[in-house]
């Protein structure tokens, strides 16, 4: 969400979105059902909002990376 409340990008199976994008990057995931996003920020303090699909409940971890 940017600072406004605006969602910015989201997806649940990675390969649903930006596929060839995020293979590129060499750090697609190893499964399919994953969630990955590749994006462009602007510099600043950024919030992830994660839940689960259908909102359930369960464990998820969120990584972000910079990538020149």
């Amino acid at each position: 969400f940017d600072g406004n409340g605006k969602l910015l990008t989201s997806n649940d199976n990675w390969k649903d979105s930006q596929q060839a994008a995020i293979q590129a990057t060499g750090l697609a995931p190893g499964d399919d059902r994953e969630s990955a996003i590749l994006t462009t920020l602007i510099q600043g303090n950024w919030t992830a909002i994660m839940h689960g699909k259908n909102n359930a409940t369960g464990v998820g971890l969120i990584e972000v990376y910079r990538i020149q």
